[in-house]
């Protein structure tokens, strides 16, 4: 199984998932329509896509369409909110110490002028 942020490194996956987005299900042809790359080259980026889960293939006639796996996309926001929260978290603890240290060097400062 592909890892998910190893399938979304390169950029191309990324356009794929964001089209799919934007368009919902489309088959192979219409997503390499829009790509200056080889079909067997976005067949194989639609096969790490759906290794890491984050796509989904569905079979309709001969036809296999490709989609958005709504439950990876929602893991992968959460684990994005969860990550802006802790840094969140260190920022306001490193801001609050900025702001003690800057009230100690004013005090200082404002002292030794006196």
């Amino acid at each position: 199984m592909t890892d998910t942020f190893t399938a979304l490194a390169d950029p191309t996956r990324r356009s794929i998932i964001e089209m799919l987005a934007k368009k919902g299900q489309l088959c192979a042809t219409d997503i390499c329509e829009k790509f200056q790359v080889t079909p067997p080259a976005i067949s194989q980026h639609l096969k790490v896509l759906c290794q890491a889960e984050l796509v989904q293939m569905e079979r309709q006639g001969q036809h296999r369409l490709y989609g958005i796996n709504p439950r990876a996309m929602q893991e992968l926001e959460q684990w994005a909110k969860q990550t802006r929260q802790l840094w969140s978290q260190r920022f306001d603890v490193l801001d609050e110490l900025l702001k003690a240290e800057h009230k100690k060097v004013m005090k200082k400062k404002h002292g030794k002028s006196k």
